[in-house]
């Protein structure tokens, strides 16, 4: 069997974690139209009987105003070290521009390239083509392929080519395991995601959710979690007029988690104010946003 780590990296919404929920056939990482929608490096684990390759989920590279994005940055580079390969996903829809040439700065390739051009339905054929010819011309050696993640256009193709430069190797986890993260996490990332579906502007990029308290039987979960915004206003936004907002992002969450846990879930959320929390490296730490340099 063959089997490596693939590392998935590029700008904000370019469609890296849609890509790999595309790939793996279930949702490994959230995914909204709001940058920096990934704020954590999550493996998803695909797993046939030709090969394991575990693809590590990166948050978006870009010019960081806030230690959170220094953090953010921090883990998509030590993602990108020591892997079997890389894929540097970018938007067909974006001419090549500054935050391209940040990533390219920023990024060091140690092993073999793919260069992803995702949302070619975005784009006409000029455009795709423009993209191509730049990314040859910087990775004369990178193979490119062109993709809709969202209607898995060439992602088995992708995938067949990966397979090709990958080595024989063991079998880095359990043949039924999709994620290496855990419950808790993914529960977390759930209620985020419904933040920034139904929050307009800044106020779901100041949220971080923690989880309380979580405690299950076979048939139940009793979960609290709390949602920690910097300031009184966004505490406001986040309840809504009459408690209708944190109302709303409840249910919507609880679906979810009633859908990939199979248990009744009494889902409990609050809202707590930490001032710039963004910028505060022990509230990073606590909250899970801190890389682990290599």
């Amino acid at each position: 069997m063959k089997s490596g780590f693939v590392a998935v990296v590029g700008r904000p919404n370019v469609g890296k974690s849609t890509l790999i929920n595309a790939i793996l056939g279930f949702k490994v990482s959230i995914v909204t139209d709001k940058s920096q929608t990934t704020r954590n490096d999550i493996k998803g684990i695909y797993t046939d009987d030709e090969a394991q390759i575990v693809f590590v989920d990166t948050p978006g590279i870009h010019k960081p105003f806030k230690k959170l994005g220094e953090e953010m940055n921090e883990m998509a580079y030590s993602s990108s070290k020591d892997v079997d390969a890389l894929l540097l996903v970018v938007d067909a829809g974006e001419e090549f521009g500054s935050g391209d040439e940040f990533v390219i700065e920023h990024i060091k390739i140690n092993s073999p390239l793919f260069i992803v051009i995702n949302k070619i339905d975005k784009a006409n054929i000029l455009e795709v083509n423009e993209l191509k010819e730049k990314y040859k011309s910087l990775y004369p050696n990178a193979k490119i392929f062109e993709t809709v993640a969202t209607k898995c256009v060439n992602t088995l193709e992708l995938l067949n080519a990966l397979k090709d430069v990958l080595e024989e190797g063991p079998m880095y986890y359990p043949v039924d395991e999709v994620s290496d993260r855990d419950m808790r996490f993914q529960v977390k990332e759930i209620i985020r995601e419904k933040m920034l579906l139904l929050l307009d502007k800044e106020v779901p990029h100041c949220a971080a959710v923690v989880i309380d308290s979580y405690k299950e039987d076979a048939n139940d979960a009793e979960i609290e979690a709390s949602i920690i915004v910097e300031r009184e206003s966004h505490k406001g936004i986040v309840i809504g007029k009459n408690g209708s907002m944190i109302k709303k992002i409840g249910i919507e969450a609880r679906k979810d988690i009633q859908r990939i846990t199979n248990q009744h879930i009494n889902l409990k959320l609050f809202v707590k104010v930490q001032k710039d929390w963004r910028d505060n490296k022990r509230l990073l730490k606590e909250f899970g946003y801190t890389a682990n340099k290599k």
